[in-house]
């Protein structure tokens, strides 16, 4: 497996516009870091699911499990270890490699629709456990969340923490305890960048992924599953290694959620965060490697900025129009933004679906086609039409 000058001018291309997004996103006002934090890490989770979606085919609707199981690791390791991330995103990440695992050796016996609804049931199931049964462990509705280091013996792990490595070291706490990579608080733009070099990191993977081997035998199961068994090939081994890639990514998001905003809940795991990470990758572009991120980043600014607006800001944007029209406007856009702003959402992925089946990068794609064509029109031109002199024939100058 060897990669062309083509995927390393598209993989330079990326990371230098992941790392200087604060500057690109200033004009329209996405450049404060929360947000920026949140691109990052859901624009990662999409290209781990774009793996087993986009290249297999097979659609889940039970991602967030891994996200929330994810999210949950290392709000224990916090806990237990440390407030250094670098135990939790590991351990994160391999907990729910385990469980997709799990799931996927269960649900890839069926494939269609009924594999999308097996893991939806296991998701699920996820969800009502985490408020239910394993509340000792996940702290039901309020959550898991750092506290200080107990100083009772007897008191309860959900009350006060251990932190074996960090007293082994002697780390000191001062107020509330805050998340660090070897003493690199990951706060602001801080935890942005680190959240961005491991975005790097996994489309870089997920990028050697797609061009090698295993990735064209997940390609040829997306594109006729059947032949491949009825050539003899074993298609179940690829199918779940894909899973269990996908779900690592994703509970690499959910460590990476935590060690930027250290607390982790069972919303999570909710069914409308795995059909979110779904609408993320079919507007940015099943099967493309920049079209997830694209679409995070697209979802992320449309829940922070058109949630955030209200009729006040509408009747401002509306002001240069009659008083009635104006108010009318205004009535009829103020569905769209504040609470209903999935309104907004849902319209935009009517009009992407509908006109660009195959998202952003399908419209990319268009444009550049469109500002190519002229200049290759002009050169098949001149070069089929041989410029001639009245009462001259093109032969003789074919000849020469």
């Amino acid at each position: 497996m060897t990669s062309s000058w083509k995927d390393w001018a598209l993989l330079i291309g990326f990371s230098a516009v992941i790392l200087c997004l604060p500057i690109l996103l200033e004009p329209i006002g996405a450049n404060y870091p929360d947000l920026l934090q949140k691109i990052a890490i859901f624009g990662l989770f999409a290209i781990g699911f774009n793996i087993l979606f986009g290249l297999t085919g097979y659609l889940s609707f039970g991602h967030a499990a891994f996200i929330g199981i994810g999210s949950y690791m290392a709000m224990w390791s916090y806990k237990l270890l440390t407030m250094n991330v670098l135990p939790a995103i590991i351990f994160s990440t391999a907990i729910a490699g385990l469980l997709a695992f799990a799931i996927g050796y269960v649900s890839l016996r069926r494939s269609g629709i009924y594999f999308s609804i097996l893991t939806l049931a296991f998701a699920q199931m996820m969800y009502n456990l985490a408020y239910s049964v394993l509340t000792p462990l996940t702290n039901g509705e309020t959550g898991l969340q750092t506290r200080a280091i107990r100083s009772d013996p007897n008191q309860s792990l959900l009350d006060g923490d251990i932190r074996v490595i960090d007293q082994a070291f002697g780390v000191e706490e001062i107020g509330v305890p805050t998340t660090n990579f070897f003493g690199m608080a990951m706060s602001g733009y801080t935890g942005f960048y680190f959240c961005a070099v491991i975005l790097i990191l996994g489309f870089f993977i997920a990028q050697r992924i797609t061009h090698s081997n295993f990735g064209m035998m997940l390609k040829a199961i997306k594109s006729n599953q059947n032949r491949l068994n009825y050539t003899g090939i074993n298609t179940r081994p690829y199918l779940i290694t894909a899973f269990v890639i996908s779900g690592m990514y994703a509970g690499l998001a959910g460590g990476l959620m935590t060690a930027t905003d250290p607390i982790a809940g069972a919303e999570r795991m909710q069914w409308t965060a795995s059909g979110e990470v779904v609408l993320m990758t079919i507007l940015g572009g099943v099967g493309t490697l920049v079209g997830p991120v694209l679409g995070a980043g697209l979802i992320k600014y449309a829940e922070q900025k058109v949630s955030s607006w209200n009729e006040g800001i509408i009747a401002d944007f509306f002001s240069f129009l009659p008083d009635g029209l104006r108010d009318f406007m205004a009535e009829i856009s103020s569905l769209f933004v504040g609470e209903g702003w999935h309104m907004t959402l849902g319209l935009m992925f009517m009009i992407i679906v509908i006109f660009l089946p195959g998202g952003l990068m399908e419209g990319f794609r268009r444009l550049s086609v469109l500002f190519r064509r002229p200049k290759n029109r002009e050169t098949m031109k001149s070069a089929t039409i041989p410029s001639t002199k009245p009462g001259e024939s093109i032969a003789p100058r074919a000849a020469e």
